[in-house]
């Protein structure tokens, strides 16, 4: 059964671990022998947890924490996690009980966008690994600190951004840097769902199954309301970033990958909530174009509320160049030249659902089981922190661009904003206190 936290023990144990990366003293095993077995603990098992926790199972991890502020996500996924290996995982409330384990390894996060990079730092600070959802942060700030916190404990961060363990997408990938296309400049990255109203909310007690407290975490106290937990509360920016941070990244990071491009030195944006008046506050229809010094540009196309496929597909990302374009999803990828015939294909073995935000599958898997090779010391992550960063700061750059009505210019070292209070205004976020990001 799930163990609760009382109030108070939240506020005290909240505030003297925060955000600061202080030492605890607390450092798990570094090393590992091939035949070494990673324990690990999962927060956030709702919907995307729930496929992470059976993958890291599947794939031959150790679960031993199921970890989740619903109890009825973490019963269900126990269950699950149960049939996939000889050890029952203990389910609890706090995930912050399992990181006092000297025996875990590392912490998968699936919770909601405003605990991403708090429990980050929480985990590298006692020592453990971590495989992170997107985004890496709530906001720009968040992955700046998440970079150099890595780099202090030495631990190793890998970004959900599953399509990078892709082996078609690395091949096609290669064979855009070796010149199959001529010199790509620009890439076209997309989503689009007909995802239906939110409604509006109305506050409510919170349900006897809901630690609100604990979900609530870093974030500023709000009174609870009935449309926002579950998965709705990715629309509100107290706690969410938008479909641009929720499904953009792994399209927008696809398009950066191609391209070779780090950080941008121009953002534009353009949309709005369109499809319903409702509660809502991100966009539904979004266009966001972001430059690069080199020359290049990557546009990102969200349609939260009208589905229809762009090139007969859900998501994925147009690659453009002198002598072609490729055409890749988390299916494969097809190749054309300038007269739009097909010069070259490669599809997995498996169909995918482009729109299935849970995300299980072969792709799942095999970004998982990079993570733990490089927690073995037998891999280098194919998603690193450091790489996930530049792209999660486009996304989070086309938000801060939407919400300024402005143009961004950037210093294409660091992305930065230059030149714009109001704009770097919004590159941090105001937090519940004894909660701040810093190293």
């Amino acid at each position: 059964m799930s163990e609760t936290i009382d109030r108070r023990s939240f506020v005290v144990q909240g505030s003297t671990a925060a955000l600061s990366l202080t030492a605890l003293g607390k450092v798990s095993r570094p090393h590992h022998s091939p035949q070494d077995e990673v324990v690990t603990a999962v927060m956030g098992v709702n919907s995307r947890g729930n496929e992470l926790a059976t993958s890291f199972a599947r794939v031959g991890a150790h679960v031993k924490y199921i970890c989740d502020v619903d109890a009825r996500a973490v019963d269900a996924t126990v269950a699950d996690v149960a049939n996939l290996q000889t050890r029952r995982p203990q389910g609890i409330t706090d995930f912050r009980r399992a990181l006092d384990d000297p025996s875990l390894d590392a912490l998968v996060i699936a919770a909601p966008d405003h605990w991403h990079a708090p429990a980050t730092l929480l985990a590298l600070e006692a020592g453990k690994h971590v495989y992170l959802e997107k985004p890496c942060g709530h906001n720009a700030r968040e992955g700046e600190v998440l970079v150099e916190a890595q780099r202090r404990y030495g631990r190793v961060v890998q970004l959900g951004t599953q399509q990078r363990s892709s082996p078609e997408s690395q091949h096609v990938i290669q064979e855009i840097r070796g010149g199959l296309i001529g010199q790509p400049y620009f890439a076209r990255s997309w989503y689009a769902n007909t995802r239906d109203t939110i409604g509006r909310g109305a506050p409510a007690a919170v349900p006897a199954w809901l630690d609100y407290e604990l979900w609530q975490g870093p974030a500023p106290r709000t009174p609870y309301r009935d449309n926002v937990v579950h998965y709705n509360w990715h629309w509100f920016w107290h706690w969410g970033t938008g479909e641009i941070n929720n499904n953009g990244t792994h399209e927008i990071d696809v398009c950066r990958w191609a391209l070779g491009v780090d950080f941008p030195s121009k953002v534009t944006s353009a949309g709005g909530r369109y499809h319903f008046d409702d509660d809502w506050e991100c966009t539904d229809t979004q266009v966001a174009s972001f430059e690069f010094a080199n020359g290049a540009t990557i546009t990102w196309e969200g349609r939260s509320c009208n589905g229809r496929p762009t090139e007969n597909r859900g998501r994925g990302a147009s690659i453009h160049g002198t002598t072609g374009t490729v055409v890749l999803d988390r299916s494969g990828y097809v190749v054309y030249d300038l007269e739009n015939n097909e010069i070259a294909r490669g599809v997995q073995g498996e169909s995918t659902d482009a729109l299935d935000t849970r995300g299980g599958g072969s792709l799942t898997d095999r970004h998982i089981a990079n993570f733990l090779d490089a927690v073995r010391g037998e891999a280098t992550p194919t998603a690193p922190i450091d790489d996930g960063h530049r792209t999660q700061l486009l996304c989070h750059l086309g938000n801060i661009a939407q919400r300024t009505n402005g143009v961004l210019h950037c210093d294409s070292q660091t992305g930065r904003i230059v030149d714009n209070v109001e704009a770097m205004g919004l590159w941090s976020r105001e937090y519940e206190p004894g909660w701040e990001a810093k190293v």
